[in-house]
């Protein structure tokens, strides 16, 4: 069943059980009623014609005489009324028939007691005996000042006149009642349309979403449940958006990068390859073998660092490594760092700078603080030609910070939100020089600074160069580390 449906049965099933009780529930206030006017009625007649029958010699034989009984009878049929009485022997003396009823036992005993009896339908009870029409009324007793009985009167009108007003109040809830079911279907219909219709728009819209569309977006302007669930949707739907464009985004930098990595494989693989081939069959003038082995050599190195970087991420990503942390000096390390890389610099017409206090204290691992700071310097040599490239530190407060600043390349805004993404290259058309050439230089230097519980954040226009800042805490000041997932 269609979900639409299902409301407006609902909402159906509501309504007209409401209306059910309620017509249930009045009907029968309304029957109780009419019985206890009823009986109240006949009670007044029977008191009234007790009074008269009493007034007489405290006899009954003296006032009751088939002529005036008779009027009496003749007068209340009008009202729809009807009564029996009997003497203080039980003894039927009016209406006088051939076969003379006599009260039961039972009920006899409870008028000489001076108790009353309410009747509702004769025929549904034993107190009284059958009669063609179902009647209702009372029996009551009559007795004298000396609570002595001297009579019983039955008087009833008939159960079809007392429940009149029920049956035209039956019809009338009838009528209501299919009023109701119509009114109440086009209600339920509007009702359970404007609550569909906004599911249907999401499932249409989640449909759209598992096909690969994730431009879809539901208006949301109510607070209702509905409403906040197309809200959570339109979020979801965004924040999937991203995560696609951003899968995207590694799945082109990887494949890019399985390109570059086997473009960069072959070409020392056939370099020795080549080499050995010419050892192998003496190609190779024995003058120029050292140097064919010094090609070998440095062309395997390539093939190692490549390796390397690729398992050294995995080891940072994974927490695979174990930090040795201890506060040091961090000023000959960089002087150190700086000699080291002059050449490099040197190559590419570059001026390397050390901004330094004799002093800066630094709580770190010192080996991997070494690669963190070797991998951005290479980085800003790499994207840095007939520039400056300056490392400067100073202390904070409960921290150390080191910036490496170039006036190379620089990076849009776009290249500097995924630069510390694996395989993410700034200008992969360049030529490279040193490390870096894999993409994964910053990625290993963002892992390492946050395994130390640090922060690194980059500063960058085109053609204006770039500034990393690293900040390294104290110990015990290090901030919130979370495992990598990228």
């Amino acid at each position: 069943m269609k979900l639409i449906y299902q409301h407006m049965l609902g909402f159906l099933c509501v309504i007209l059980t409401s209306v059910a009780i309620i017509g249930y529930a009045e009907l029968d206030y309304m029957k109780n009623s009419v019985y206890e006017q009823n009986f109240e009625r006949m009670n007044s007649y029977a008191r009234t014609i007790g009074q008269i029958v009493t007034s007489e010699k405290n006899s009954t034989d003296a006032a009751l005489d088939d002529n005036f009984l008779s009027q009496l009878q003749f007068v209340l049929r009008g009202d729809h009324v009807n009564f029996r009485i009997y003497n203080s022997k039980n003894q039927q003396v009016y209406p006088v028939t051939g076969e003379q009823t006599r009260l039961s036992n039972r009920v006899f005993s409870m008028m000489r007691k001076g108790s009353e009896i309410h009747i509702r339908n004769n025929q549904q009870s034993s107190e009284m005996g059958l009669t063609k029409l179902a009647y209702t009324g009372v029996l009551v007793p009559w007795r004298d000042s000396n609570k002595k009985l001297l009579g019983v009167i039955w008087i009833g009108s008939t159960v079809r006149n007392v429940e009149r007003p029920l049956v035209t109040a039956r019809h009338n809830l009838i009528n209501a009642f299919i009023v109701t079911l119509i009114v109440g279907l086009i209600l339920s219909w509007i009702l359970a349309y404007y609550s569909t219709n906004k599911i249907k728009k999401l499932s249409n819209a989640t449909k759209k979403v598992a096909e690969g569309d994730f431009d879809v977006q539901i208006p949301s302007k109510g607070n209702n449940e509905i409403d906040q669930l197309a809200g959570n949707f339109n979020r979801m739907v965004r924040k999937l958006k991203q995560s696609n464009e951003e899968v995207k985004a590694q799945e082109e930098r990887r494949d890019q990068f399985m390109a570059d990595a086997a473009h960069e494989m072959r070409t020392p693989l056939t370099t020795i390859n080549g080499i050995l081939e010419g050892l192998k069959y003496d190609a190779i003038p024995e003058e120029s073998k050292p140097k064919s082995i010094d090609l070998m050599q440095h062309e395997t190195k390539r093939l190692i660092r490549l390796v390397n970087e690729n398992l050294d991420y995995e080891k940072i990503r994974n927490n695979q490594i174990m930090l040795y942390k201890a506060e040091f000096n961090a000023t000959p390390v960089l002087e150190d760092l700086r000699a080291q890389l002059t050449h490099n610099a040197q190559n590419a017409n570059d001026e390397l700078i050390l901004t330094v206090p004799k002093e800066l204290p630094i709580y770190a691992d010192r080996d991997r603080f070494t690669q963190i700071m070797v991998n951005l310097v290479q980085n800003a040599i790499q994207f840095t030609h007939d520039g400056k490239i300056e490392i400067s530190g100073k202390r904070f407060e409960h921290a150390t910070e080191l910036k490496v600043k170039d006036n190379g390349i620089g990076m849009s805004p776009e290249q500097t939100k995924y630069i510390f993404e694996r395989f993410f290259k700034a200008d992969p058309s360049r030529a490279r020089l040193g490390t870096g050439e894999s993409g994964l230089g910053l990625s290993i230097v963002s892992s390492l600074i946050k395994q130390h519980g640090g922060k690194i954040t980059v500063e960058s226009e085109p053609d204006k160069g770039s500034t990393f800042i690293v900040t390294i805490y104290d110990q015990g000041y290090e901030q919130f580390i979370t495992k990598e997932n990228s």
